[in-house]
């Protein structure tokens, strides 16, 4: 059973900040002070509860463009699990009916996943954090 819904306190928020650390910072090493930034407090933040244990995690915020999601990231040992395209389907659910542009960048290695939920490239390759990434945007 997966259940995501959105972070109101910090005991969450610090949850999420862990499986964060775990994901980006541990396994993919990117640099803490990238994958930390100013745009904690302004964005939406929500988290995937799988069997009763904190399981994933992304987050968006609004920007000049459209609507920016961002920094999914789920435990591997809960991976091909679903809990990936739950977080997603719940950012949609919210904003897709929103008239806004919703657009992400996805790790290279993510594109087929993100592909498969209504997402297409767009643009060259770029880097961030030292990985390759493209963005895509919501095509549904």
């Amino acid at each position: 059973m997966i259940h995501v819904h959105p972070i109101g306190n910090p005991a969450d928020m610090a949850k999420a900040f862990d499986i964060r650390r775990i994901v980006f910072v541990i396994e993919q090493e990117c640099p803490p002070e990238e994958e930390y930034d100013e745009h904690e407090t302004i964005s939406s933040h929500f988290l995937a509860i799988s069997n009763g244990l904190p399981a994933g995690t992304c987050r968006y915020r609004k920007t000049d463009y459209g609507y920016k999601l961002e920094r999914f990231a789920v435990l591997k040992e809960h991976r091909t699990a679903g809990i990936g395209a739950a977080l997603l389907q719940n950012c949609l659910k919210e904003l897709g009916e929103s008239g806004h542009v919703l657009y992400l960048h996805a790790q290279e290695h993510a594109m087929g996943f993100y592909e498969k939920h209504g997402f297409v490239a767009q643009g060259d390759r770029f880097f961030e954090a030292g990985i390759p990434h493209f963005k895509m945007t919501y095509q549904p």
